[in-house]
């Protein structure tokens, strides 16, 4: 499909201090790390791709056709590193997958005549439940 490791020496990665509480560790160690990749400029996928991956992307792509991730799930920087990189992997991997066209088929008279029975069974056990009328 696309060669992997082609694919991960055209990202780039950047050391950031993660937000939100956690004391003086926090302050002080940049482990986030996010993770940009330019669709526009890559060399791993044909044109096709590239668009298919512009229509499956197109919420997460800047204008520039720059997608940005991002992992600050662990304290260590290499772990959220490894984390980022497998959730783009991971995403542009489903984003390649061509969808199979659904054969349309036709249903079965028996499968009709069964739901008909049915619908006619309850139907008269619902006419059964009224009052009988006098008249």
């Amino acid at each position: 499909m696309f060669d992997e490791d082609a694919l991960i020496k055209e990202l780039n990665f950047k050391a950031v201090r993660s937000s939100g509480s956690g004391g003086q560790h926090v302050n002080k160690v940049s482990s986030k790390v996010e993770l940009t990749f330019n669709l526009y400029k890559c060399l791993v996928f044909n044109e096709n791709q590239k668009e298919r991956l512009q229509i499956k992307l197109k919420h997460r792509l800047s204008k520039d056709g720059v997608l940005l991730l991002q992992c600050d799930e662990s304290r260590s920087q290499h772990k959220n590193k490894m984390l980022v990189i497998k959730r783009f992997l991971n995403l542009i991997k489903t984003s390649l997958i061509i969808p199979k066209p659904r054969l349309v088929t036709k249903i079965p008279k028996a499968v009709i005549r069964k739901r008909l029975k049915n619908k006619k069974i309850k139907s008269d056990k619902k006419i059964n439940r009224k009052k009988p009328d006098l008249d």
